[in-house]
């Protein structure tokens, strides 16, 4: 199952995710993780909900994987 990432609702710590990370947002290259944090407060965000995810990279989910 792939959803989009701008609901916060919709992610949990534990999800594993796409993301982009600052440094790639030009290429919209994607990292794959499982999120241990999430960072955007709001409840929902156009271009993703901030994440960190369990080895520390730090960027906007894009896809909610599992």
């Amino acid at each position: 199952m792939q959803t989009s990432g701008t609901i916060r609702s919709m992610i949990k710590p534990g999800l594993e995710v796409h993301i982009v990370l600052k440094q790639d947002q030009r290429t919209g290259k994607l990292t794959r993780g499982v999120v241990k944090d999430i960072l955007t407060n709001s409840p929902q965000h156009p271009h993703g909900i901030k994440v960190r995810l369990q080895d520390g990279a730090v960027g906007r989910v894009k896809e909610i994987l599992s």
